[in-house]
């Protein structure tokens, strides 16, 4: 019996080169365009081994795991060609740990996103073609189990509007790609349908595992992740779901965790594939205009300085694109989220095209977004709240174990007369929590764990929202079209999708903008509010000035100013004034229905 001997130098640094290789490599000539995505590529198109990048969210973390980072193989059979054995008894084994996360697509992210994302790598495959986006693999070998059933799942629904021509491009690829991922699937080794865990309904895309070897601790659960590492689709990774197996050839340490943990944390590697990360980064954002990471230096090239600059004149957007939005928090003291700025906007006709429409915009607009229906039905029997499930050991999803910087929507116009029952009054409890905490209350069973968020929450109802809310916008529509589906479709289709994405990039680097107000300027305000205060002691408090600030600085920060100006305080407090008038109006007209 011939042996090969391990690598016997355990404090080797083979794995440090290997990441600093690729980590050159991809600074090359865009080389990360060239990298197939599982977001775009469907996993049955590309080659088991080969190097992949994944644009996700951390949904669970699981135990660490061991695996042996050196081992030895020995020869059984000499005489032949040679079937290589690890020797499990080997003096040289090194055994070494790695965290696991189970990784999902983004929740909520925009069509768009996954568009341009889409266009953008194509474009490079389509300079050299890559065997990875060919199915050159018609027979089958390691995807036996991968010809799997799916339940039946509805075409793409959403569309690009004005940005439709971009769609049409693409649109045979992504159907083909979301036809091989569902959210649940069922697998000859799996019943009943795995669960793959999606916190948002009808979500389409892969789930994956994401092995991490090196600095692990700095990832936590819904962080929003790109990570670059090799596909492994190898089935002895999920045999442990097949009742035909040797029980026998299980390891040790697996037998000792139940069937229900056995076929979550082992799920088919066709369906779950595995990706061994060699390079992973934390995301600012998703907008694909933009690039991942804008520090400091990337500033200074001279595309991110443009992009910049067009921010900082943003005075001619700011005008054509004159609205208040929902906004999120830029900061905690303690347990207070700063800057938090849910906006509840009332008057909206009891009729789900109006705010169905409102939705479709604010999708077009930002890279990650939910419509909440706020029915009886939904409120008593969807799962908010995230909890854990120590029979299958993984945290369960709900629909608000989201990204940070999503813009939920909530429409509260599709209320109706009923009953709410416990889950129900479980469930409005954790929205108001988590529009006035920043936060949801994961459900441990015997605990429960805090989970900051920095969610953007935008409420419309017909009168005010029975959730809090940091600022009531009472509707006063100057014209009310006769055909409402007609005229909101027009507010899309008349933008063009270049002016489009400019509202996008605008959007998306306002948000990474500093802001500060200067020592001269805070004087001004200090003395401005006590002057207020005198005119009025009844009506102002130091919520008002908490609100007019804030909106000095979305105002500020839309015409691209970083610093709060006298000019832009003022007109804040005209703002303030012109929307408590409105609202003190139509409470007049309504009685006290505001």
């Amino acid at each position: 019996m011939e042996k090969r001997p391990a690598q016997n130098v355990p404090n080797s640094d083979w794995e440090k080169k290997v990441t600093e290789y690729f980590k050159e490599k991809l600074k090359e000539n865009n080389a990360t365009n060239w990298v197939p995505s599982l977001n775009d590529v469907p996993v049955h198109y590309l080659k088991p081994n080969s190097l992949v990048k994944f644009r996700c969210m951390v949904q669970d973390m699981f135990d660490p795991e061991f695996y042996m980072g050196v081992y030895e193989t020995v020869d059984p059979n000499t005489n032949a060609r040679p079937q290589q054995e690890i020797d499990l008894n080997s003096s040289q084994t090194v055994t070494s740990e790695r965290q696991t996360f189970y990784c999902v697509p983004v929740p909520g992210e925009s069509a768009w996103v996954k568009e341009i994302s889409f266009l953008t790598d194509a474009s490079q495959a389509r300079v050299s073609p890559s065997t990875s986006y060919t199915p050159s693999r018609h027979k089958r070998s390691y995807e036996e189990d991968e010809d799997m059933d799916l339940h039946p799942s509805k075409q793409k629904e959403q569309h690009m509007g004005s940005g439709g021509d971009i769609h049409g491009c693409v649109e045979p690829k992504r159907l083909e790609t979301e036809a091989s991922a569902g959210h649940h699937l069922i697998s000859p080794n799996c019943s009943p349908p795995l669960d793959l865990n999606f916190p948002l309904p009808g979500e389409k895309g892969p789930a994956c595992l994401v092995k991490v070897y090196e600095s692990w601790d700095s990832f936590k659960v819904n962080d929003v992740l790109e990570v670059y590492g090799i596909l492994s689709v190898d089935p002895v990774l999920s045999i442990v779901n097949n009742e035909d197996r040797d029980s026998s050839a299980l390891d040790p340490m697996e037998c000792m965790d139940t069937a229900e943990e056995q076929r979550v944390h082992s799920p088919p590697a066709s369906l779950v594939p595995r990706i061994h990360v060699i390079l992973a980064q934390k995301l600012q954002h998703i907008n694909p205009l933009l690039p991942a990471c804008l520090n400091e230096e990337e500033s200074k090239t001279s595309d991110i300085t443009k992009k910049l600059k067009f921010v900082k004149n943003g005075e001619k957007i700011y005008s054509e694109k004159r609205e208040r939005k929902a906004e999120g928090s830029y900061a905690r003291r303690d347990v207070l989220p700063l800057g938090k700025f849910t906006v509840n906007l009332s008057g909206c006709p009891r009729n789900s095209i109006f705010t169905e429409h409102i939705y479709r915009i604010i999708q077009q607009l930002v890279p990650a977004s939910y419509r909440l229906q706020m029915t009886i039905e939904n409120m008593n029997h969807s799962r908010f709240i995230p909890h854990k499930d120590y029979t299958a050991n993984r945290l369960v999803s709900g629909v608000l174990q989201l990204a940070s910087n999503t813009s939920l929507v909530v429409d509260e116009t599709q209320l109706e007369q009923g009953q709410l029952d416990a889950t129900g009054v479980h469930n409005v409890t954790a929205l108001g929590n988590l529009i006035t905490w920043q936060k949801v209350d994961y459900d441990f069973n015997y605990h429960q764990m805090e989970f900051p968020c920095n969610i953007n929450v935008l409420i419309t109802s017909e009168g005010r929202s029975l959730l809090p809310s940091d600022c009531q916008v009472h509707l006063q529509p100057q014209i009310i079209p006769p055909n409402m589906e007609e005229y909101m479709n027009s507010l899309l289709t008349a933008v063009l999708p270049s002016v489009l994405n400019k509202f996008r990039i605008y959007l998306s680097l306002l948000r990474l903008l500093d802001y500060s107000i200067s020592d001269e300027v805070t004087k001004a305000v200090e003395e401005d509010f006590v002057e207020m205060r005198k005119n009025d002691p009844e009506s102002i408090t130091a919520d008002d000035l908490h609100r007019t600030l804030l909106v000095a600085r979305f105002l500020s920060l839309s015409a691209g100013q970083t610093t709060l100006s006298r000019e832009r305080w003022l007109r804040a407090k005209q703002l303030e004034a012109l929307r408590k008038a409105r609202l003190q109006q139509q409470k007049c007209v309504n009685g006290n229905e505001l």
